[in-house]
């Protein structure tokens, strides 16, 4: 087992609790064994849209609240909970500040050494689920019934020897639609880092996890614990990568640093 590493940073966002889908449990190890100084929890940590529908709650949900708490008590971490769409319940007792190292907040403007950083989890452009809920509820039910599909095909791709595979993030990657979406998801993101006089971007909300540039502004998206089962993570030099959960976390690995404070 390789040494417990600490970061300057660690943003994940996507998670979901609440639903059959979420991956808590991974997401939970990965807290454990990974630690920051400040924990960026970009939206949809709680998916209060399934809860309402009939979710839900199980123990792993709340296991991960305690490897957050314990992460706040034995490293000092300070952690800042961004309202996402499925966890819009927040906007009732937003902005909020528990104590020195808990808060709650629409965005948040993160300085990473010599660059500045607009977090926001990014449904703020995303017209059909800000102006038309309805069919946003609509995509909702059947992406999740996606997901139900490809749990039992996962089974039987487990029992066969073979590697997990994601079915919606095929069918996003595949439909023509679904690949001008995410572009134009990524290109307006930065527009709006720019507009706010930043260096680029961090956001969540489509479940494509990515560090790119676009001319001098840099997007990145910590991806999802649904499916990428990534997070967004800084060192103390300021260079940020993706990193991935692996079954045991020993193989827990980034992809190349593709940018570099």
């Amino acid at each position: 087992m390789k040494h417990n590493t600490h970061f300057r940073t660690i943003v994940i966002s996507d998670v979901h609790l609440g639903t059959s889908g979420s991956k808590a449990k991974e997401v939970t190890d990965f807290l454990k064994y990974y630690s920051c100084q400040k924990l960026i929890l970009n939206g949809d940590i709680i998916d209060g849209w399934q809860l309402r529908r009939g979710g839900e709650w199980k123990k792993k949900h709340t296991a991960f609240w305690r490897a957050v708490l314990k992460a706040m008590d034995r490293h000092d971490t300070r952690v800042i909970y961004l309202r996402g769409n499925h966890d819009d319940f927040l906007d009732q007792i937003m902005p909020l500040k528990l104590g020195k190292y808990f808060s709650i907040r629409k965005d948040y403007l993160l300085n990473s050494n010599d660059k500045k950083f607009y977090i926001t989890h990014g449904d703020v452009f995303d017209t059909i689920t800000t102006q038309m809920k309805w069919l946003a509820y609509l995509g909702d039910i059947g992406y999740t019934f996606l997901l139900w599909i490809n749990k039992f095909y996962n089974n039987y791709r487990a029992w066969r020897g073979l590697s997990y595979y994601s079915l919606s993030q095929q069918i996003k990657l595949r439909v023509k639609q679904a690949v001008s979406y995410i572009s134009d998801f990524e290109e307006k993101l930065t527009e709006l880092a720019k507009a706010r006089n930043c260096d680029g971007v961090i956001c969540g909300h489509i479940h494509q996890p990515a560090i790119r540039q676009f001319g001098d502004l840099i997007y990145m998206n910590s991806g999802d614990w649904v499916e990428s089962l990534s997070a967004l993570v800084e060192d103390h030099d300021g260079n940020w990568n993706l990193l991935y959960y692996s079954t045991e976390l020993e193989k827990a690995e980034s992809l190349p640093v593709l940018y570099h404070s």
